[in-house]
C-alpha cells in the first residue's frame, strides 16, 4: 500500500481531488508501461475475475465523490412519461435496479448516488443494454440518460473483465509509447458535457479496478497524455481531441465493446460528422455488430436517421416523451419586445422573478454575452457568462459560480451551453430567440429537468418571423397558453401575406405593445422609479384582465408547484 499524500495531483484539475492515486485508491503509475511499482496489482489485474470484486472502501475518494450528492431528480413527476420501445424481441422494462442483475460494485455506488429508482429512460435502456442489444434513444434533455448508459456498461465490464485490451496495453507500454485502448468510449459535443458523463463515471467506478479519463479540447493535451497513460478502461471524450489523441498513437480503437454516442444530434449541428465518422468506421474500430453502440438525441432529423443506420445494427428504438418536443413540466412564455427594449424588460423580468433563482439567459453572438454580463453587473446583478471564446479555466469557473448559486444569473451563447446539465436552474430567458426551432427545445430544455417545474419566457420581435409556425406549433403540442398576435403572425405567413410587419395590439395576451406606459403589477416593480418608461402609471398590464405581470411572484420558490407565472 503506498501513501498517496506522497504524490503531487496530476491532471491539472486539483478541483476534482485528483492524486497518483486513481479514483479506486490504488497506484496509478503501475499501470500501461509506467514506472513498475505495485506490480502485484498488476497481476491481480490480470485476473480478470477479480474485475467483478469490489475493492476496499477509500473514505477520502467517498467522501470527495458522494458527499452532498443529489440527484435532482424529482421522481414523483416521471409517472405519466410516456416511453416506446420499438424493435425485434425488445427486452421487458425494469421498476427498480434490483430487477436486472449489475453486479455488487454498481448497486453500492447506485446506494451511495442516492438514486431510488430508474427514470423513464433507464427503466427501458438498462436492459437493452444489458442484453447486448444496439440502441438508438430519443429522449428529452435531463432525464437521466447518463446513468442509463453508464450502468449497464460499466456492470459489463465488470463481468466481463479487461480481455485483450489489457494485454495490448502492457504490451505497448513496454516500447514506451503507452498506448492506451479503452474498453469503452462515449463521445460528447462539449467539454462541459464531457466532464459531467466523466464525473458520474468516476462515481459508478468506485472501488472498482476500472479507470476513466476524458481528454476534451481547450486543455493541456500534455497533461491528458500523461493522465491517460496512467490507464484508461472507460475514455469520455469530444470527437476533436480524440482525433488528435489517435493520430498522435496515444488512444487505439481496437479493442472498443461498447461505444456511445450522446447528444448524437448537438455533435451534427456543431459540425462534428467527419470526425466522428473517422473515428467510429476506421478499420482498428470493431465494426458494429462486433461492438455495441448506444446513440442518444432529444430530436431524430433525417441526419440521426442516417447514423443510426450506418452505425448501429437491429437497434432498439426509445422514444422517451414525444420526440423532439418540449416538457409540459416547463412553462413557456413568448412576449414580443422591440430589440431596444430588451433590457429593460430583462431587468423587470429578473425583479419579478427574483435575484437568487437560478437564471440562464441565452444570446446569439460571445459579443453580446460579454456585453450582457458588463449592463447587469452595473446594474447590481451577481452575474457570470460562458461562450466559446472564454478559455476552459474561465468556462468551469463560471458553471460552478452559477451552480453554487454565488452568481444566479448565467449569459450564455447556445454553443457554451449544450449539454450542461445543472438540475435546478428554474428560468430560461431567450434573450434572443434561435433561427431554428430544435435549438429552441435544446435551450429551454435546460430547465423543467428530470421531473421538476421550470419557466421559460423568449423575447420576440419582427427579427423571429422565420420560427413563427415552429414556435406556435410547439407551444400548441405542449399544451402551453400562446399570445394571439402569435397566431394571426403564423397564420400571416402561412397564407404569403405581404403584411409580415408588426402585429396589431390585440386587446388580451402579449399583444398589447404599448410598453411606454406601465402598471406596478403587485410588487414586481416596487422601487423601479421611471427608468426610461416614462413611469409605471397607465396600462402595462401583460394579458389583459389575466392581471399585472409579477402579481404573484412574492410566492416564486417557495410554493413554485402553485404560482401561475403571470399572474393570472
Amino acid at each position: 500500500v503506498v501513501n498517496s499524500d506522497a504524490y503531487t495531483s496530476f491532471g491539472g484539475r486539483s478541483d476534482r481531488g485528483k492524486s497518483a492515486f486513481n479514483d479506486r485508491g490504488y497506484c496509478n503509475i503501475c499501470f500501461g508501461g509506467g514506472t513498475g511499482g505495485n506490480s502485484r496489482w498488476v497481476e491481480e489485474s490480470r485476473d480478470e475475475e477479480d474485475w467483478s470484486k469490489p475493492l476496499s472502501p477509500n473514505e477520502r475518494l467517498e467522501q470527495e465523490l458522494f458527499s452532498g450528492s443529489n440527484t435532482g431528480i424529482n421522481f414523483e413527476k416521471y409517472d405519466d412519461i410516456p416511453v416506446e420501445a420499438t424493435g425485434t424481441n425488445s427486452p421487458g422494462h425494469i421498476e427498480s435496479f434490483h430487477d436486472v442483475d449489475m453486479g455488487e460494485i454498481i448497486m453500492s455506488n447506485i446506494t451511495l448516488t442516492r438514486y431510488t429508482r430508474p427514470t423513464p429512460v433507464q427503466k427501458y435502456a438498462i436492459p437493452i443494454i444489458k442484453t447486448k442489444r444496439d440502441l438508438m434513444a430519443c429522449a428529452q434533455t435531463g432525464s437521466g440518460k447518463t446513468a442509463a448508459f453508464l450502468l449497464p456498461v460499466l456492470s459489463q465490464i465488470y463481468t466481463d473483465g479487461p480481455g485483450e485490451a489489457l494485454q495490448a496495453t502492457q504490451e505497448n507500454g513496454k516500447y514506451g509509447r503507452r498506448k492506451q485502448y479503452p474498453i469503452s468510449l462515449v463521445l460528447a459535443p462539449t467539454r462541459e458535457l464531457a466532464l459531467q458523463i466523466y464525473d458520474e463515471a468516476r462515481k459508478f467506478s468506485y472501488r472498482s479496478r476500472v479507470r476513466p479519463c476524458v481528454v476534451y479540447g481547450g486543455a493541456d493535451i500534455g497533461q491528458q497524455i500523461r493522465d491517460l497513460e496512467r490507464g484508461c478502461h472507460l475514455l469520455v471524450a469530444t470527437p476533436g481531441r480524440l482525433v488528435d489523441m489517435m493520430e498522435r498513437g496515444k488512444i487505439g480503437l481496437d479493442y472498443c465493446k461498447y461505444l456511445v454516442l450522446d447528444e448524437a444530434d448537438r455533435m451534427l449541428d456543431m459540425g462534428f460528422e467527419p470526425q466522428i465518422r473517422r473515428i467510429v468506421e476506421q478499420d482498428t474500430m470493431p465494426p458494429k455488430g462486433a461492438r455495441q453502440t448506444m446513440m442518444f438525441s432529444a430530436t431524430f432529423p433525417k441526419e440521426i436517421q442516417i447514423l443510426a443506420r450506418d452505425f448501429l445494427e437491429e437497434y432498439i428504438f426509445l422514444a422517451v416523451g414525444r420526440v423532439g418536443s418540449t416538457s409540459e413540466n416547463i412553462t413557456q412564455k413568448v412576449v414580443w419586445v422591440e430589440e431596444n427594449d430588451k433590457r429593460s424588460f430583462l431587468l423587470d423580468l429578473l425583479n419579478a422573478t427574483g435575484k437568487d433563482s437560478l437564471t440562464l439567459v441565452f444570446v446569439e453572438t460571445k459579443k453580446g454575452a460579454d456585453a450582457l454580463e458588463d449592463f447587469l453587473y452595473r446594474e447590481g446583478y451577481a452575474c457570470t457568462s460562458i461562450h466559446g471564446d472564454r478559455s476552459q479555466r474561465d468556462r468551469e469557473e463560471a458553471l460552478h459560480q452559477f451552480r453554487s448559486g454565488r452568481c444566479p444569473i448565467m449569459v450564455a451563447t447556445a454553443v457554451a451551453a449544450r449539454g450542461l446539465d445543472i438540475s435546478n436552474v428554474k428560468h430560461v430567458i431567450n434573450f434572443d430567440l434561435p433561427s431554428d426551432i430544435e435549438e429552441y427545445v435544446h435551450r429551454i430544455g435546460r430547465t423543467g429537468r428530470v421531473g421538476n417545474l421550470g419557466l421559460a419566457t423568449s423575447f420576440y420581435n419582427d427579427k423571429n418571423s422565420n420560427i413563427t409556425k415552429d414556435l406556435l406549433d410547439i407551444l400548441v403540442e405542449a399544451k402551453q397558453e400562446v399570445p394571439s398576435w402569435l397566431e394571426n403572425l403564423a397564420y400571416e405567413h402561412q397564407h404569403k401575406s405581404t403584411n409580415r410587419g408588426r402585429p396589431k395590439r390585440f386587446s388580451g395576451g402579449f399583444g398589447a405593445r404599448d410598453y411606454r406606459q406601465m402598471a406596478g403589477g403587485g410588487n414586481a416593480f416596487n422601487n423601479r422609479g421611471a427608468r426610461n418608461t416614462g413611469g409605471h402609471g397607465g396600462n402595462r398590464g401583460f394579458g389583459g384582465n389575466k392581471g399585472y405581470y409579477g402579481g404573484n411572484y412574492g410566492n416564486y420558490g417557495g410554493n413554485y408547484a402553485q404560482v401561475d407565472w403571470w399572474g393570472s
